[in-house]
């Protein structure tokens, strides 16, 4: 089979609807099977479980467990009241707010649908309460959760590393300015729309409120302290960070705060479970999928492919980040990720990009992808919180979406974006 009629066949078994960890073991195995290589099929097994278990991927479900602790343990309330107190009285009132409480929360779940989900909750909640207009409340919570894979720490770094070999800590840290750029546009394109609809914001809060705030929170404002502080001191590695940071919102949660018990616990646990082990089938399927790629050299056909349409890197980042957000549309962020990045990464280097940058670059492309239809994750899990159509929501996350996509030319064409941070911790790569 030809590269494009296997590329042809994974895209027709999606759009037919088979599941994507699915789709992508079947076209393998028919790949191998129709060449009449089927010898090679007794490497499915193996393939399959090599690719689950590199040391990298155990981050998975202790990030996905933090995020589910503290979303039920109190913690994101409190972060919520603290962000509240900071930025509550600028233009947009409780839309900065959940801006500034997301992006604090990224650094202690690196998840989007966490964010969503719970805090996103508390968010809405409030803005609905204080009289916004709930089309914006959803669409700056559904926006604004979307730091959180950006921002150290992130699920999908972790997956970027595991497949590529790249160091997770350079990754996390070169996630911290496209987080933060990504954080100043939301809060920019709030202020605009704020302004235009004229909604309300918060009176300034007093010194006293700051100061309450900050101390109900100073233990939850901790955990990103830790994580972070722990890597660059070498206390541990990034995925020991995610089990310090699990075990620290567990015990923050229960003993502490006291909001959740051993009740709860299970649940989320068994929350936690399910989550990880959908995302761990898809990379298993993409296991043996790669394993095709690189038998049948099909990433050294697509830069062949690529380069004969322009020899411009400018353009080919450009064709490649396009294909990247129609692709967003149509799958899952990590599917994106797994499928794309034994393709791209190879086209990306041969035009002098640095690993890193491109890591940025992939998962920022994959957050477009969480907020457009018809397979938005972010998008539907804001619709099912806020019982907003999915339609409606779409049309209201336009603004919010135009900010993070010129963040995203940023850091496509402006390597300091995402290589600076980590330079000047570990010098040039």
């Amino acid at each position: 089979m030809t590269p494009f009629l296997i590329l042809g066949a994974l895209v027709a078994l999606i759009i037919l609807g088979v599941p994507i960890a699915v789709a992508l073991g079947v076209t393998a195995i028919g790949a191998y099977v129709v060449s009449g290589e089927t010898f090679v099929l007794s490497m499915v097994a193996q393939r399959m479980y090599s690719a689950t278990t590199a040391f990298t991927l155990l981050a998975i479900p202790f990030f996905i467990l933090a995020g589910n602790v503290m979303n039920s343990g109190g913690i994101t309330e409190r972060i919520f009241r603290f962000a509240c107190a900071l930025v509550g009285h600028i233009r947009g009132g409780l839309g900065q707010v959940n801006v500034l409480a997301s992006l604090i929360f990224a650094g202690m779940s690196g998840a989007a649908v966490a964010d969503a989900a719970g805090l996103g909750q508390v968010e809405m909640k409030a803005m609905n309460d204080r009289g916004y207009d709930p089309r914006f409340s959803a669409a700056v919570t559904a926006a604004s959760s979307t730091i959180g894979p950006v921002f150290p720490p992130s699920i999908p770094f972790v997956i970027y590393s595991s497949i590529t070999g790249v160091s997770v800590a350079k990754l996390f840290l070169a996630g911290v300015l496209p987080g933060l750029m990504m954080a100043l546009a939301l809060m920019v394109t709030v202020y605009v729309v704020a302004r235009l609809k004229k909604f309300p914001r918060e009176e300034r809060a007093a010194r006293s409120e700051i100061w309450d705030s900050f101390k109900a929170s100073a233990l939850s404002l901790g955990l990103p302290v830790v994580i972070v502080g722990g890597i660059l001191g070498g206390f541990f590695t990034p995925t020991e960070a995610a089990i310090v940071a699990s075990a620290y919102a567990i015990c923050l949660s229960m003993f502490v705060y006291r909001e959740i018990d051993l009740a709860d616990l299970y649940r989320i646990v068994w929350e936690t479970v399910q989550h990880t082990v959908r995302v761990m089938f898809i990379i298993a399927g993409a296991g043996f999928f790669g394993w095709l790629l690189i038998h049948k050299r099909i990433p050294n056909h697509l830069i062949d492919s690529l380069l004969t349409l322009s020899g411009d890197p400018a353009v080919v980042m450009a064709i490649i980040v396009g294909i990247l957000i129609v692709l967003g549309m149509f799958l899952e962020g990590i599917a994106v990720i797994v499928l794309c990045v034994p393709l791209f990464l190879p086209v990306a280097v041969q035009i002098g990009m640095d690993p890193i940058q491109f890591g940025v670059v992939m998962i920022m492309t994959s957050m477009v992808g969480l907020l457009t239809p018809p397979v938005g994750m972010v998008l539907y899990a804001v619709s099912s919180v806020s019982g907003m159509p999915v339609g409606t929501l779409s049309r209201a996350l336009l603004p919010y979406l135009g900010g993070i996509v010129v963040v995203l030319v940023v850091v496509t064409y402006w390597a300091p974006a995402s290589l600076l941070v980590p330079e000047l911790i570990w010098g040039p790569s």
